[in-house]
């Protein structure tokens, strides 16, 4: 296994998959992606994100009507308003890409039709387990679909 030199300079690594050693920077263990957890560098804290608007890589998809911080189980509910005809999205905490508090802006690493085909939300089954498997999953399949340089 090559050494990696602690005070070089090196590029933002991609993700690392299966059993892989390392990590993504803000990312889990061995760069593995984690629906249901902020990433570190994306700015959320404890921030209460209820209000901001959500920007997908390809424009706007909404606001935040509901934030949840529960450790590993954290998420955003998104008023998609009439793009997708009022419906309401559930996005992991793991798509969260950076927020700018300033601008009351949350920026996600998803396409605007990557989330619409997401699994429909249902506001009575958000903590139910196999709806979260389910979401999770799709977001998960997704993270291989990303554009390059997409951080992550």
């Amino acid at each position: 296994m090559e050494r990696i030199d602690p005070h070089a300079t090196h590029a933002e690594p991609e993700p690392q998959r299966g059993g892989d050693q390392g990590t993504v920077p803000g990312g889990a263990p061995a760069g593995a992606f984690d629906p249901w957890r902020y990433r570190d560098q994306a700015g959320v804290a404890d921030a209460d994100l209820v209000g901001y608007m959500v920007d997908a890589t390809d424009g706007g998809i909404g606001k935040i009507d509901s934030a949840s911080h529960e450790v590993d189980g954290s998420y955003l509910v998104v008023d998609t308003g009439p793009w997708i005809f009022g419906k309401k999205v559930m996005l992991p905490a793991g798509t969260v890409n950076q927020v700018d508090h300033d601008k009351r802006v949350v920026s996600v690493d998803r396409t605007r039709d990557q989330i619409k085909a997401a699994p429909e939300y249902d506001e009575t089954s958000h903590s139910d387990p196999n709806y979260r498997n389910q979401l999770g999953g799709y977001y998960d399949e997704t993270y291989g679909a990303l554009p390059p340089g997409t951080a992550r």
